[in-house]
């Protein structure tokens, strides 16, 4: 009893591509390349998770960064709001 079809990496790669990259359905690669949907979409994940978490760690710290400076930028745009209401009923 076989297992099935092997597939190269590269095969599997160039497949999720079409859908990642070309904007493909997952059916329509499936049915040009002659291989079963849930396969693909097996492919799909397996292939996805190793570069998101790579990314993700890179995000996360310029997420943090533009956190925090975004927190600063609010924080001087009140203190020039409160200051602008100060002398706008004190116009001495």
């Amino acid at each position: 009893m076989s297992k099935g079809k092997r597939y190269t990496q590269e095969f599997k790669e160039a497949a999720v591509k079409q859908i990642t990259e070309r904007g493909y359905s997952v059916a329509e690669v499936a049915e040009r390349l002659d291989i079963c949907t849930k396969t693909l979409y097996h492919w799909r994940s397996q292939l996805s998770d190793k570069p998101k978490s790579v990314q993700s760690s890179d995000e996360k710290l310029k997420i943090a960064k533009l956190e925090a400076q975004l927190k600063r930028v609010t924080e001087e745009r009140d203190i020039l709001k409160k200051t602008e209401r100060y002398f706008a009923s004190n116009p001495e």
